[in-house]
């Protein structure tokens, strides 16, 4: 941490400093007040070794506190008064920088003069303080102007004013760029502690001017150390402070290498897109080959068992990087190859233990014993020979993977600063390979819960063809509460609905699939439109005020040739005249979104023509933010009416046209509607009597009109059928006479009204049962069947198959 203060510090504290250079003590204290580390600087300046230093209590090494009232007029003076003395800084009493002036008693010297500067700590490490020191004599000797005198040094702190103290490094050492000062300030923050870095010229902060003489002879020195260590032999004496910044440059070299690759991988949260630059981030710099494998249900983000992983185990091979010739690694490790690994490898080492495996060298038995896990492919060519690390991918103790770096057998094998460096970046690529995986895993969730809450709507329903489309929102808003459906109701006629929950995420998406299932169940009721509004809007007051809803709630009977619709909020639909090609907004009453209360709602009746489309939207898709909603309503009207071969079409057209536009955030459904009709021919319609004759007059009418209808396969269930609920509603009516309805559509549906209000149910009848028999060969003979209630009474239906012609 001290090695630009150890290239400063020459000579001892009560040497003249040379012009321009002042040496600094630096000493850090822990969390628990006791020093951690104690530089050269600190052992000449203090006087203690750092043997006897490291341990102690910081209160007992600098007994520095109160500055020199009768000094007040010297150069330095401007440091006094900038903070408390020292020790308040050392006992933890102060959370801020401070910096200040004092005396202490040096072995042999007397009084010692020393501006000091206290710097608290923040981040993950053990590290609280960091305490610069400098002798005051030597200031003075220097001479010049010291109003700008100040440590060159970045720290990771979040003291008011950090951030000022980082743009202003270049003005502390002049000669470094502000690129350089934000390298710096990045180290710092990714490392978790301060770095005292001076500028590569060797200038220390209190001058900026160094002699090209005195850079080429340090250079010299530099270039006789190197050559000693790369030897083996032992450094001089007089150049072991050049050896030590040939270790510290190592080490400045290995961070900046972990911050370069920090920088590279996690640009985004796709899995895959992060799995490559993992890869690439290490090759070549740091090794010839990368093989990167992942467990199986990372791959798939998916969730897996807790537990170390075993021999069962399968691991997908996701990406080979490599400096060999291209096509070298292609065939034998293809990527996408799912393999267990034994146990006597060293991969299954790293994966049970969680730590780096290194091979200084694979050998030829080690790469036979890789290579019997390959059927019919020989991998020794590829691997024996090279230096071998197995760096472990893991976040929260959770092995995700593991890396296989391999160097070519002419370069440096790797050691153990490797493994160390290895670890790292594997620590770092595994944070960002988990949090890739749990965004896809949470993708996956919510597109789950978002499909499974959107309903399954069949293309085709009576006198109506359909085609529907959602789109999620952005990245941040995947889920969200806009939904559609089509409600089957009796008579042949379909209830569409669109709606939108105000706001994203899981909770509005909840408050829709509830306000969802309400709907059906009340148009299942077959309530009239605005009632059923009314209904919805209590349902989400009792649910609670926290959300908003707007809904467009229509029903098309395709007898009648009619919409009844109610609107709560919504923006309006779109109808599409077959006749003109014209489109048009229809006019409805606006109404209040659900949940506001206490406002009433009113329904319309239109009036269509077989071929005439209806459109639903939610305003996601017309809504674009800075635009007037005008402009997406117009250009859903035009878009709609747009000549289209088919329904899935006509939807895609409207989606290019409004999609295309930038700024869309919300997500967005769409239904759209051919309102198909029904021929007046396909529907017979009879009014019973409340006689119990008519029963065999209905039975008589029905078999007569499936014959006219050809389709004499239907006469026998039919008939059967119609005089069960015939007699029923005969037997109950009170003064009303009894309606029989058949409509030839997709299916024969059959109705049978009556004035009584009590629906019939079910029941499990006996042999010698007289009730619940009728409705037992109902349901057992019919496709499907149903009650519902009317203003007048009740409607029993049943729908047989149609034989296919």
């Amino acid at each position: 941490m001290d090695r630009g203060t150890d290239r400063a510090e020459q000579g001892t504290a009560t040497e003249p400093a040379e012009p321009g250079r002042v040496p600094l003590a630096v000493v850090v204290v822990d969390r628990d007040g006791l020093v951690s580390h104690w530089s050269r600087g600190a052992r000449r300046l203090f006087g203690t070794p750092k043997e006897e230093a490291i341990g102690r209590t910081a209160l007992d090494l600098l007994p520095v506190s109160g500055a020199l009232p009768e000094e007040q007029d010297t150069p330095y003076a401007a440091f006094d008064g900038l903070g408390p003395d020292l020790e308040s800084s050392l006992d933890g009493g102060l959370s801020y920088p401070a910096a200040g002036r004092a005396r202490l008693t040096a072995p042999g010297d007397g009084r010692v003069d020393v501006l000091w500067w206290a710097y608290p700590l923040v981040g993950p490490g053990p590290e609280r303080l960091l305490v610069l020191a400098a002798d005051a004599d030597g200031l003075r000797a220097d001479g010049g102007a010291f109003e700008r005198i100040a440590p060159g040094f970045a720290l990771h702190t979040d003291f008011p004013g950090a951030e000022d103290l980082a743009r202003r490094l270049p003005e502390i050492l002049p000669s470094m760029s502000v690129g350089e000062s934000a390298r710096i300030v990045g180290q710092i923050l990714e490392l978790g502690y301060p770095v005292l870095e001076f500028s590569q010229n060797d200038r220390v902060p209190v001058t900026p001017d160094w002699g090209v003489a005195r850079r080429a002879e340090r250079k010299a020195r530099r270039a006789r150390a190197a050559r000693a260590l790369a030897a083996g032999e032992p450094v001089p004496e007089e150049l072991r402070d050049e050896g030590e910044d040939l270790e510290y440059a190592a080490v400045r070299e290995r961070l900046e290498f972990l911050n370069e690759v920090s920088g590279r991988i996690g640009t985004s949260l796709d899995l895959s897109r992060t799995i490559v630059e993992v890869s690439r981030a290490v090759v070549p710099r740091f090794t010839d080959v990368a093989g990167t494998y992942l467990r199986e249900q990372v791959v798939a983000g998916e969730e897996f068992a807790d537990g170390v992983p075993d021999t069962t185990t399968m691991w997908h091979r996701v990406a080979v990087e490599h400096t060999d010739e291209p096509g070298r690694w292609d065939d034998v490790v293809p990527v996408g190859e799912a393999m267990p690994f034994p146990a006597h490898t060293p991969f299954f080492q790293c994966m049970t233990s969680g730590e780096p495996v290194l091979v200084p060298r694979i050998s030829e038995e080690m790469g036979h014993a890789i290579a019997a896990q390959f059927e019919k492919r020989d991998i020794r060519p590829l691997i024996t020979g090279r230096s071998m690390l197995v760096v472990p991918l893991k976040a929260r103790n959770v092995v995700l993977g593991f890396m296989i770096l391999l160097r070519h057998p002419e370069r440096p094998v790797f050691n153990d600063m490797d493994r160390v460096t290895g670890a790292e970046l594997a620590a770092r690529a595994g944070l960002v390979l988990d949090n890739a995986r749990m965004y896809t895993f949470q993708e996956n969730v919510a597109e789950t819960l978002q499909d499974s809450m959107l309903p399954h709507i069949p293309p085709r329903m009576a006198g109506c063809d359909i085609a529907t489309r959602y789109l999620p929102g952005t990245q941040l808003g995947r889920v969200g509460g806009d939904w559609f459906d089509a409600v089957k109701l009796h008579g042949g006629r379909t209830a569409f609905v669109v709606g939108d929950v105000m706001g994203h995420g899981l909770n509005s998406a909840a408050m829709m699939g509830q306000l969802r299932t309400a709907v059906q169940t009340m148009a299942g009721l077959d309530l009239p439109p605005a009632q059923l509004l009314r209904n919805l809007d209590d349902l989400a007051q009792r649910l609670g005020d926290t959300y908003l809803a707007t809904c467009l709630y229509a029903v098309y009977d395709p007898i009648a040739s009619e919409l009844h619709l109610a609107n709560a909020g919504h923006i309006p639909p779109v109808l599409v005249r077959a006749a003109d090609g014209r489109s048009e907004l229809l006019d409805l009453p606006t109404g209040a979104p659900i949940g506001v209360g206490g406002v009433p709602f009113e329904a319309v009746r239109v009036r269509v023509e077989p071929g005439d489309r209806l459109v639903m939207c939610t305003d996601g898709l017309v809504e674009v933010r800075g635009e007037d909603i005008g402009v997406g309503l117009a250009t859903l009207c035009e878009s709609a009416a747009h000549p289209a071969a088919s329904m899935d079409d006509a939807c895609d057209t409207i989606i290019r046209a409004l999609n295309t536009r930038g700024g869309r955030k919300d997500d967005v459904a769409l239904l759209m509607a051919r309102l198909g009709g029904i021929e007046p021919d396909d529907v017979a319609a009879w009014r019973l009597a409340l006689d119990p004759a008519e029963v065999s007059r209905a039975r008589a009418a029905v078999r007569e009109q499936l014959h006219d209808w050809g389709l004499p396969k239907l006469v026998a269930p039919a008939e059967l059928m119609v005089g069960e609920l015939v007699t029923n509603a005969v037997r109950h009516s009170h003064a009303r006479p009894v309606e029989l309805r058949l409509v030839r559509g997709d299916t024969l549906l059959c109705e049978v009204d009556d004035d009584d209000h009590e629906l019939p149910t079910l029941l499990n009848a006996g042999p010698l049962d007289e009730a619940g028999r009728g409705l037992r060969v109902v349901s057992t003979l019919s496709r499907e069947w149903g009650t519902s209630r009317t203003t007048t009474g009740k409607t029993v239906w049943f729908e047989l198959t149609l034989p296919r012609r």
